[in-house]
């Protein structure tokens, strides 16, 4: 009787002690953003603090190199919450392999649309360059090899009749290290898919004169994805321009994945859109973030945690 009631007490311990652990394991919440002189990364830092309030949360920040890499690592489960282009976003799920995707990423989930990205080439004013088609024979950086920024620039090239043979030299390179070749005369053109304001441009800019090229909506309409449309880069959003530019938008979607609990996807996507004026503060694209946009033109499926805040809040029905 007393070896039964002693292992009924041991049984009803490790019960015990067993279902305390599980209160107290932690939420894991790693954010997969982009390069730090970038928008992705302010925006995610600013996400990571909200998300804090999160029982339990760990919350982290990642610095990557922005959508592809995003989107394959939250595939892998190792991240939680990534920013990523739309027409990367598209790609994944399809697994179109030249984009970087050898398989459809069908574990993802949309937690929504965010800001757009506006695709900003900028040029030293003593390059000449105040074309696409003077471009020809530049050196121009276009972001990390199958970065979701050198996906498009494949894309606009391609429907501006230009490919990467037609310039001078081509470096695969970050935002930042970008701006500097430019500075030290070693490049004439980036090519960088951000948020207006962006910090890298910002610099160059304020330290040289330089030109924006314009992409004409011609281009834009050729290029023949619904994730591109027309878009103005407003006069003033950097020193010594002073008049508006056409370009490219791209949306940008926060993206989760199928194994991330349902109701830490409601509370993040909860807290995000009670909160933006604390990402607006972060960085100025978030001011873009409009909660009536979110669920628009997804490619993938929304997490079923964001779709019951959506529906809670009228924003789908």
């Amino acid at each position: 009787m007393r070896l039964t009631k002693r292992l009924g007490l041991l049984a009803a311990a490790a019960a015990f002690t067993a279902s305390t652990a599980a209160v107290a394991a932690p939420t894991f919440i790693n954010i997969l953003t982009g390069g730090t002189s970038g928008v992705y990364y302010p925006i995610g830092v600013a996400l990571s603090q909200q998300f804090d309030k999160i029982e339990g949360a760990k919350t982290s920040v990642q610095a990557t190199k922005a959508s592809v890499e995003n989107l394959n690592l939250l595939q892998a489960g190792r991240g939680e919450l990534a920013f990523a282009l739309g027409d990367s976003v598209a790609d994944a799920w399809n697994g179109v392999e030249d984009a970087g995707f050898k398989a459809p990423l069908k574990r993802l989930r949309a937690l929504g649309g965010t800001y757009n990205n506006y695709i900003q080439i900028v040029a030293s004013a003593d390059s000449s360059i105040k074309t696409l088609d003077d471009l020809k024979g530049k050196r121009i950086s276009v972001g990390a090899p199958k970065s979701g920024t050198e996906l498009n620039a494949r894309a606009i090239f391609k429907a501006a009749g230009l490919t990467y043979e037609d310039m001078g030299r081509v470096e695969f390179l970050p935002y930042a290290e970008s701006v500097e070749l430019i500075k030290n005369r070693q490049l004439d053109a980036t090519l960088q898919s951000s948020g207006l304001g962006m910090a890298a441009i910002r610099d160059l800019a304020s330290t040289m004169p330089v030109t924006f090229v314009a992409i004409p909506e011609a281009v834009v309409t050729k290029i023949g994805n619904a994730a591109y449309q027309p878009g103005t880069i407003p006069a003033g959003t950097y020193d010594g321009q002073d008049a508006d530019v056409p370009t490219v938008a791209v949306t940008n979607i926060l993206v989760t994945h199928e194994k991330v609990a349902d109701d830490v996807v409601y509370q993040m996507t909860k807290l995000m859109f009670e909160n933006l004026p604390a990402l607006s503060n972060a960085h100025a694209a978030a001011k873009d973030i409009k909660l009536e946009n979110a669920t628009k033109n997804l490619p993938i499926p929304l997490h079923p945690g964001a779709e019951r805040y959506y529906k809670e809040v009228g924003a789908l029905q």
